[in-house]
């Protein structure tokens, strides 16, 4: 169970980045589509997040969730929107990868 709250907590911190750009895509919730995905997404990522921390420590959960929408969110920027890239800009990226790897190590125990 523990394996799945985990791919579940992933995937829902993909939808978090999803929601977020789809945020920015509804133009201020004046586009139908992007404004319809954004909705479903930040249901889908809410409701994943709390399936998961049934069995994940909430510090530990709440953290990798938010690092993969961190991450997830500004690579998209970068690679879609055109955002500059920065040596700075990456080590801080890769910063938040090894601190939400290390809260996986570290913090995965059950509660």
């Amino acid at each position: 169970m523990v394996a799945i709250s985990w791919i579940v907590l992933i995937l829902s911190g993909v939808l978090e980045s999803v929601w977020a750009a789809a945020l920015t895509a509804s133009d201020g919730f004046t586009k139908l589509w992007p404004s319809v995905l954004f909705g479903v997404a930040l249901a889908a990522s809410m409701i994943g997040l709390g399936w998961s921390l049934r069995t994940i420590p909430l510090g530990t959960g709440y953290a990798v969730w938010v690092g993969i929408g961190v991450v997830g969110t500004a690579l998209w920027g970068i690679l879609a929107l055109g955002e500059p890239v920065s040596v700075a800009r990456v080590i801080c990226l890769v910063a938040i990868v090894g601190g939400i790897v290390g809260l996986q190590l570290t913090g995965s125990g059950h509660h």
